[in-house]
């Protein structure tokens, strides 16, 4: 299929509004042309888009994860008039980690996982800032879900305004297609934290539940809007009892969002977070044929811009003196209530638990993160304020190559924190 004369005049102005970012001295990007498999991923082709259909298949995931607003429309976030500097350590850490009874560097992991990129930052310095398969750091990688963790950090900035009155208001009082709906009657806070009781299945299989709300939103198959999330209208169980991950559930609160606002979500996110952390690149945010954005997933940035997001909440919404959102917002979703139970990180899932539309470590330590299929994370660490961001290709939605990521961010935190 041919690529959208929308999107590819789209993707021009986007490169021309790329400005390099000021970085003091030190060792820049490193740039890799391959790969892990790097043939079967598509570099004798130049590692091509593919189109609406074949996106998500090999050999097109390179291309299409790191170019989606050329595949679908999308809505334009645009960069800060100047970039936040960002210094560089004098030198690589020689970060080593140990996993499956082996210890391996950095070098391994990126041999044995297909990351397209991975950034370590603390504070206002980068550490790492590794690409693979000819990606750099010019391109947009795609969020996936990634994009969840945004929606809930702008959902806490229109909970400072006074745009939406609480977290226990139901989604119908903004959205009045939701009336008399099982989303309509759920609470925000349900939304939030992916337990309002509705029966979604998302398991990443033709026909699911998951699959037809793709369908419905960037997929272009349906009209989108309040249309994309009515059809799934059965309570399983009573809200706030149980966690169920649903992507639909973003999406409610993506349309809560923009009716509270008054505005599209990609306007609310330049506003209040993309231009105030001094972004360095526009950003691209996927939306339906209702123009609504697809806040479940398909969000995309450059690598550094992820790292401000993952170094904003780092920093409890504080950024670099100015509180952009409420500290208070970013503990509560980045916690687990006592009352919660079904929420704890070895409850809500084997590992991790969960917040407001942000996965939770387990452990004393407050650690958390965004995650995205086939490999899309940020890892924050409040106590060092370390940051990871990994975007990557994996074959496969579920990411089966987590628990060495894992291992390589416990590294990163015990060799780097302070």
């Amino acid at each position: 299929m041919a690529r959208p004369i929308a999107a590819a005049a789209l993707s021009i102005v986007l490169v021309a509004c790329a400005t390099p970012v000021p970085q003091s001295a030190g060792p820049g990007p490193r740039f890799n042309p391959g790969g892990p498999d790097a043939d079967e991923q598509g570099a004798r082709e130049g590692y091509p888009l593919g189109d609406r259909a074949t996106f998500f298949r090999v050999p097109f995931l390179v291309g299409s994860q790191s170019h989606q607003d050329e595949i679908f429309p999308a809505r334009l976030v645009r960069r800060a008039t100047t970039a936040s500097g960002l210094a560089r350590a004098h030198s690589e850490p020689a970060l080593r980690y140990e996993y499956q009874g082996q210890t391996f560097g950095l070098d391994d992991y990126l041999t044995r996982n297909p990351a397209t990129g991975l950034l370590v930052a603390r504070d206002d310095t980068i550490f790492v800032e590794r690409y693979q398969y000819a990606r750099t750091d010019r391109d947009r990688f795609t969020s996936w879900s990634m994009a969840k963790t945004i929606t809930s950090m702008l959902i806490g900035i229109a909970l400072d305004e006074g745009r939406i009155r609480s977290v226990d208001d139901q989604a119908a009082t903004y959205v009045p297609g939701l009336a008399g709906t099982e989303y309509g009657r759920t609470s925000l806070r349900h939304l939030l934290q992916m337990s309002s009781g509705v029966r979604f299945v998302e398991e990443y299989r033709p026909g699911d539940d998951v699959s037809r709300l793709a369908n419905d939103t960037f997929r272009q198959g349906g009209a989108g809007g309040v249309g994309a999330v009515t059809r799934f209208n059965e309570r399983a169980v009573a809200a706030g009892t149980k966690f169920s991950y649903a992507s639909v559930e973003t999406e409610v609160l993506g349309l809560v969002l923009a009716a509270a606002v008054g505005r599209t979500v990609s306007e609310y996110l330049q506003d209040k977070i993309w231009q105030p952390i001094g972004a360095e690149a526009d950003a691209t945010w996927i939306t339906d044929r209702s123009g609504q954005e697809v806040t479940f997933c398909c969000f995309n940035a450059v690598l550094r811009d992820y790292a401000r997001l993952g170094l904003l909440l780092a920093h409890d919404g504080n950024w670099r003196g100015r509180q952009i959102i409420p500290a208070a917002w970013v503990q509560d979703a980045t916690s687990v209530r006592p009352d919660q139970p079904h929420l704890r990180p070895r409850t809500a899932t084997p590992f991790f638990g969960y917040g407001y539309q942000t996965w939770i470590f387990p452990g004393d330590r407050r650690m958390f993160a965004f995650l995205g299929v086939r490999g899309q994370a940020i890892y924050v660490d409040p106590a060092s304020r370390l940051v990871f961001v990994t975007t990557a290709v994996r074959k496969l939605p579920v990411d089966p190559g987590v628990a060495e990521t894992g291992a390589l961010w416990r590294a990163v935190v015990r060799d780097l924190g302070r």
